[in-house]
């Protein structure tokens, strides 16, 4: 069994979690880093809904793996090992909070790019250019900073749904929650959302989309042309 979910793994086959969980209970070092290449994005999202800081985010995920792949003798299979180590994930980051300054609040850190995780790297699939990649970043830092606002139980639902793609049933399965409650704070977490992304957009509007310059100059020296070839201008 072992070998098999090995060869699936070096040839691409795509093994099931279940298949990999016999591996890693065996030990084996290929069946618990696909794993782990598995869970990253879910896991870490989890974890920094809770977390106030990537580094922390990282640190509980790192803590979950190390608690999860030491006592696989607990995991009776009773739900998905994903959920199982999902809430190991909730628990690690919940300590973590327990234990941060109770003054410090969901926004105190916004981190620039040189401190973001390194937990699951996204190689570009092609090579933007310079001010489109400055958009995109300016972009998500708006973004990042209005999901930080969001209380925990509203920022980890959010980031499930919206970020990994994750149904209402699963993400109320992962955190044993109804899935009204899910709802109504997927719904809560969207308005309170809209509500700080329109005041920090207030205004940006006209900024959108800018045409001047060089390029407003040529636009209009083309255009004049061609009115002139077709004698729309008066000599």
């Amino acid at each position: 069994m072992l070998k098999t979910v090995v060869q699936k793994i070096g040839d691409g086959a795509g093994p099931s979690e279940a298949e990999l969980v016999v591996g890693a209970r065996a030990g084996d070092p290929a069946a618990i880093r696909e794993l782990i290449r598995r869970l990253n994005p879910r896991l870490f999202r989890v974890a920094r809904g809770v977390l106030d800081t990537d580094a922390e985010a990282e640190d509980a995920v790192q803590d979950a793996y190390l608690a999860a792949f030491t006592r696989l003798d607990t995991f009776r299979g009773e739900a998905r090992f994903s959920t199982w180590v999902t809430r190991i994930v909730l628990n690690a980051a919940a300590m973590r909070k327990r234990g941060a300054k109770q003054h410090e609040s969901y926004d105190t850190v916004i981190e620039t790019d040189a401190n973001q995780s390194s937990v699951v790297p996204f190689p570009a699939a092609v090579i933007e250019r310079p001010e489109v990649a400055m958009a995109r970043r300016e972009v998500r830092e708006i973004l990042e900073t209005a999901i930080a606002t969001l209380p925990a139980p509203l920022r980890v639902v959010f980031l499930m749904y919206e970020s990994e793609g994750m149904d209402i049933g699963a993400i109320g399965r992962d955190l044993g929650l109804n899935p009204i409650t899910v709802r109504t704070r997927l719904f809560r977490a969207r308005r309170k959302l809209r509500a700080v992304m329109e005041e920090a957009l207030a205004g940006g509007f006209s900024s959108v989309f800018p045409f001047g310059g060089k390029r407003c100059q040529m636009l209009t020296e083309r255009v004049m042309l061609d009115l002139a070839a077709k004698g729309v201008l008066r000599p």
